[in-house]
């Protein structure tokens, strides 16, 4: 049995500029955990179904063009969570359409909480933290292209590590594009 997820990796700068924050705050999986955009979360899988999936992930692939992502500002999901995340303001339909195609099939399951696409920057911390980061990444903002998405597998000394890419083919989404912005700090 292996554990594996899916996520959207955050480019650089920003993923060492979040994961370094992470780890600031004192959260001990901060090093083992790539700055992603969840869309499939941890499982267990059989070892040898991973070519049925990396086949199931492709389709997912294919179902989604490429778009843009905005991250801007913080969220949280106190008090059912102890968790606050730097929030999508653009980009959320094409996660929520990616991470449906991928929540089909082999990896279909029912979700403890719907879909919410986020980027965690403090997890199970003491309140004073989770304020602490809910305030200092209030301003924090950036754009980026989504041209694809990673299986990831969880090795217990190692951490997550990318393991397949996907590259985004379907038709152009439209979603959190074609505004006249380009990716980048803002």
């Amino acid at each position: 049995m292996q554990t594996i997820g899916v996520a959207i990796a955050i480019p650089e700068p920003w993923g060492t500029q979040l994961q370094d924050y992470r780890a600031s705050l004192g959260d001990a999986t901060a090093c083992s955990i790539p700055t992603h955009i969840t869309l499939a979360p941890p499982v267990r899988v059989d070892g040898s179904c991973l070519s049925e999936l990396g086949d199931h992930l492709a389709e997912a692939a294919a179902a989604v063009g490429s778009f843009e992502v905005h991250l801007r500002g913080t969220g949280t999901f106190r008090p059912v969570s102890p968790v606050v995340f730097v929030s999508l303001a653009a980009g959320i339909s094409a996660c929520e359409k990616l991470a449906g195609a991928v929540l089909q099939g082999p990896l279909a399951a029912d979700l403890e909480f719907p879909y919410h696409p986020h980027v965690t920057v403090a997890h199970h911390l003491d309140d004073v933290r989770l304020d602490r980061a809910y305030d200092e990444l209030a301003g924090f903002e950036c754009r980026f292209e989504v041209g694809g998405f990673h299986l990831y597998t969880h090795d217990e000394q190692t951490g997550w590590r990318p393991t397949e890419t996907f590259s985004l083919s379907g038709a152009e989404t439209g979603l959190g594009t074609g505004h006249g912005l380009s990716a980048g700090a803002r």
